[in-house]
């Protein structure tokens, strides 16, 4: 069994090859399946930030299946009446 902690920030996963993969793998994955279009921001209009999610999958034996990582809106940054109904999301 493979002993490997999962990173807790992107500067601490940057560092390490396996999860700098993961993530290219990622992106690779998003746009491959046109997930979302880059567009200019609209004056007056806020981006919601995003940040990087780290989990090792295993199998039912206790060995790494895998390294996901999935890029996440932080959604939790929004105003209710401010910014909640049009807000740009740099994710899927």
């Amino acid at each position: 069994m493979h002993c490997l902690s999962e990173p807790s920030s992107y500067k601490e996963a940057i560092l390490d090859p396996i999860w700098q993969q993961a993530m290219d793998e990622e992106l690779f994955t998003l746009r491959k399946t046109d997930t979302w279009d880059l567009v200019p921001l609209p004056p007056s209009k806020s981006v919601v930030g995003c940040r990087w999610v780290y989990k090792i999958k295993t199998n039912s034996n206790g060995f790494i299946e895998r390294y996901k990582t999935r890029l996440v809106a932080k959604g939790y940054s929004q105003q209710y009446g401010m910014n909640y109904e049009e807000t740009f999301v740099p994710v899927a």
